[in-house]
């Protein structure tokens, strides 16, 4: 019993790991795309972008042209701000805070899946900012 025990114990410990170390990666994920289109960097951006999102937009250049087009505030943004992580389906949502090229803030929840290549981004939506009254 106690050989059970220990073996399970053993087998959970990477995944409580990899759980541990979650937040900081998708981070690292999503900071090193932001840098990516900012730099014009589009093949390294194309590389965070997971299987289901390549698979969709076919090749780098597509890529690029939905999110100029589609998310100016990713294309070109400033001050990526990280705010809440939640899990989300197999994986998580990041909410992160960005300035678009006017010095807008913006909100998006980025979709996180992990793959066998690491944490890759599965989609992104645009958070509508809340309605205040007068």
């Amino acid at each position: 019993m106690r050989h059970l025990l220990f073996a399970l114990l053993l087998a959970v410990a990477p995944l409580a790991a990899r759980a541990q170390d979650a937040p900081q990666q998708i981070q690292d994920v999503i900071a090193s795309q932001l840098d990516a289109f900012n730099d014009r960097d589009v093949g390294i951006a194309w590389s965070y972008a997971s299987p289901m999102i390549q698979g969709l937009f076919g090749n780098p250049s597509n890529f690029a042209m939905m999110v100029e087009n589609g998310y100016p505030m990713v294309w070109s943004n400033s001050e990526p701000r990280f705010l809440e992580l939640e899990p989300f389906g197999n994986g998580f949502l990041q909410k992160v805070l960005v300035k678009d090229a006017e010095g807008v803030i913006h909100v998006l929840a980025y979709k996180m899946i992990e793959t066998a290549d690491g944490w890759r981004i599965d989609g992104v939506s645009l958070i509508p900012a809340p309605d205040v009254g007068v």
